[in-house]
C-alpha cells in the first residue's frame, strides 16, 4: 500500500516504510547465505572459497543496477509528491528497456569473459574452476534483477515498500527449495547453487511485474507503443547516472580489494567473505534507513516542503544511531557463531571474529553517514553524493595497501572503518551547507 510521506508523524513513516526494506533486504541476503550455508556444509571450505572469489564481481553488476534504480526512486518520488502521477508509467517504460537491455548485454560478455576475470583477479587456482561455474550460471539472472529494481524503485517512490518485500519472500522460498533440490539432492555443488538462485530471481521479477500492472495503473503501459520517452529518459539519467557511477566504482575498487584479499590465501578468502556476508546482513537496516529517509525527503522537496525535509533528517539520524549502537553489540556477540555456521573451520572462524572486532565500532559513524547522504539525495545531490563514495573509495583501497605489513590481514577492516569516518565528514559538511541553502 502506497503511502503519503508528505504528512503525519514523520518517525512512524519512516519506520513503517523502512521496516519492509529492510525484511527484503534481509530476504535478498538469504540468496547468498542459502547458497554458502548449503554448499559450505555440503561441499566443504573449498567450495565456499570458490563461491566467495566471485562476491566481488557479481557485486559489480548488482551494485551498478541498484545504484541506477536509486535515483529512479528518487525522481519517482520527487514526481508523486508534485502529483505528477501520470509520469510514473513513461519512466518505468523507459527504464525497463534501458537497463533491461544493458544488462543483458553485460551479462551475456561476463559469462564469456568469466576466465580473464578470475584470472585477472589472481584467483586461487585450487577454487577456481568452481568460481567460474558459480559465476557463469549467477550471471544469468542479471537482467532479471535489473528490471526487478526498477520496478521496486517506482513502488518505493510511491511509498509502497510492501511490494518489493512480497516479491522477495516468494524469491526466498523458491530460493531455499531449489538449493536444497540441486545442491543436497542432485549434487551439483555451486553450480547448481548458482542456478537455484538465478531461477528465483525470475520469479520474483514476474511477481514483483504482476503486482504493479495489478495494483497501479498508472503503471502499465502497453508494449509496443511509444515505450522509450527520451526526454524522461535524459531527466531520470540526471538522477542514477551519479548513483550508479559511484556503485560500479566502488565494485572496480571491491574488484581491486577483492584482488589484494586473495593474497592472503584462501582461508583469509573464505573467512572474509563469509563476514562480509554477515556483515551485509547487518548493515541492512543502516542502508535501508538511508532509503527511507531519501525516499521521505524527495516527497517533501516534491511538495515544496523543505523544513519537513529536515525534520526527516533530524529524526532519521536518532533513529540510525539508535540502530547502529544495538548493531554494534550484536555482532560483537554473535558475529563469531553466524560465520561458523557456514561450516569454516576453527582458524578461519577466527580470522572472521577479528575481521568484526575491528569494524563493529564505527557502525554508528556509518550510520549517520548513510542518514546524510539519503538526505543530500533526497534533495537531488546526487552528484555529490557519489563523487563522495568514490573518494571513500580511495581512501580505503590506500590505506588498504599502506597499511598491510603492520595490520595484516586485518587491514581489510581497518581500511573500510576508516573510510567511513571520511564519508561521514564530507557528508556532515555537505549536509550543514545544504540545510542553509534555498532547494
Amino acid at each position: 500500500m502506497k503511502q503519503d510521506l508528505t504528512q503525519g508523524n514523520i518517525a512512524k513513516s519512516l519506520i513503517f516504510f523502512t521496516v519492509p526494506l529492510i525484511l527484503s533486504g534481509l530476504l535478498q541476503q538469504i540468496f547468498n547465505w542459502v547458497d554458502a550455508f548449503i554448499v559450505g556444509n555440503i561441499n566443504g571450505e573449498l567450495a565456499l572459497a570458490g563461491i566467495g572469489a566471485t562476491t566481488s564481481i557479481y557485486n559489480l553488476f548488482v551494485t551498478v543496477i541498484v545504484g541506477f534504480t536509486s535515483g529512479i526512486s528518487v525522481l519517482a518520488a520527487q514526481q508523486y509528491g508534485r502529483g505528477e502521477k501520470e509520469t510514473l508509467k513513461d519512466i518505468l517504460s523507459s527504464f525497463t528497456l534501458l537497463l533491461g537491455g544493458i544488462f543483458l548485454t553485460l551479462s551475456l560478455l561476463g559469462i564469456l569473459f568469466a576466465s580473464p576475470i578470475l584470472t585477472l583477479l589472481d584467483t586461487p587456482v585450487n577454487i577456481f574452476s568452481i568460481g567460474k561455474e558459480y559465476l557463469q550460471i549467477l550471471l544469468a539472472g542479471i537482467p532479471f534483477l535489473a528490471v526487478y529494481n526498477t520496478y521496486s524503485a517506482l513502488l518505493r517512490g510511491l511509498g509502497d515498500s510492501r511490494a518489493p518485500f512480497l516479491s522477495v519472500l516468494v524469491c526466498s522460498v523458491i530460493n531455499v527449495i531449489l538449493d536444497l533440490y540441486f545442491v543436497a539432492v542432485l549434487d551439483w555443488g555451486a553450480g547448481g547453487a548458482a542456478a537455484a538462485t538465478a531461477l528465483s530471481q525470475a520469479a520474483m521479477t514476474l511477481f514483483v511485474v504482476v503486482y504493479a500492472v495489478r495494483k497501479y495503473p498508472v503503471l502499465r503501459f502497453r508494449p509496443g507503443r511509444n515505450l522509450f520517452h527520451r526526454a524522461m529518459a535524459a531527466k531520470g539519467l540526471a538522477f542514477s547516472l551519479p548513483p550508479a557511477v559511484q556503485s560500479g566504482t566502488v565494485s572496480v575498487g571491491n574488484l581491486v580489494l577483492q584482488r589484494f584479499m586473495n593474497s592472503f590465501g584462501e582461508q583469509t578468502v573464505a573467512a572474509v567473505t563469509t563476514a562480509y556476508r554477515v556483515d551485509s546482513v547487518i548493515l541492512l537496516p543502516i542502508i535501508n534507513f538511508g532509503s527511507g529517509i531519501a525516499t521521505v525527503v524527495a516527497q517533501n522537496i516534491g511538495a515544496g516542503n523543505p523544513d519537513r525535509a529536515k525534520k526527516a533528517l533530524k529524526t532519521g539520524s536518532l533513529l540510525m544511531f539508535a540502530v547502529s549502537v544495538c548493531l554494534t553489540a550484536f555482532v560483537l556477540f554473535a558475529g563469531g557463531p553466524l560465520i561458523a555456521m557456514f561450516g569454516l573451520t576453527a582458524e578461519s572462524v577466527d580470522i572472521g571474529v577479528s575481521f568484526f572486532r575491528t569494524i563493529a565500532s564505527c557502525y554508528a559513524v556509518y550510520g549517520l553517514a548513510m542518514a546524510f547522504r539519503g538526505y543530500l539525495e533526497g534533495r537531488g545531490d546526487m552528484l555529490f553524493s557519489g563523487i563522495a563514495g568514490i573518494a571513500a573509495l580511495f581512501v580505503r583501497i590506500g590505506a588498504s595497501y599502506a597499511f598491510a605489513a603492520p595490520f595484516g590481514n586485518m587491514v581489510i577492516g581497518y581500511a573500510e572503518a576508516f573510510s567511513w569516518v571520511v564519508l561521514f565528514l564530507i557528508y556532515l559538511i555537505r549536509c550543514l551547507r545544504k540545510s542553509k541553502a534555498p532547494v
